[in-house]
């Protein structure tokens, strides 16, 4: 029994959106973590607590990542050559709006107005990606 479950045992580990190629992308996902990372340096800002600050700065810069990777996802499998074409500044869009979610933006700063930054860029975004669903 262990030869053939070491047998049919998966040899390489992939990581995806999802499991499939599901086509369900919505730049909604960034926003909520973005949302999420502006919350906590309100918060952050509000409380003297040093536990609760080290808390929060943990979970920001894991939101952070987030954000970045659902930017990922959608810059890199949802967006085609022809969207490129049709919006020059896309690709400039998204390297800012990942360097907002990076060390230099939200994950190394506490100001809720660098994570304003970048749910703007978020926005500028999602439109957009909601125009390329009309065509």
């Amino acid at each position: 029994m262990r030869l053939l479950a070491s047998l049919l045992a998966p040899k390489v580990t992939v990581h995806a959106h999802c499991d499939l190629p599901c086509g369900v992308y919505d730049p909604a996902q960034a926003r909520i973590e973005a949302e999420s990372v502006k919350a906590i340096c309100e918060k952050y800002q509000q409380n003297a607590d040093p536990e609760f600050r080290a808390r929060a700065l943990l979970i920001k810069e894991e939101r952070s990542d987030l954000v970045k990777h659902h930017l990922w996802v959608l810059w890199t499998d949802y967006f085609k050559p022809p969207h490129f074409e049709k919006y020059p500044q896309l690709n400039q869009m998204f390297n800012e709006a990942t360097k907002l979610a990076g060390a230099a933006g939200t994950k190394g700063s506490t100001d809720p107005a660098k994570a304003d930054e970048l749910l703007a860029k978020i926005d500028d975004i999602s439109k957009i990606f909601w125009e390329t669903k009309q065509s």
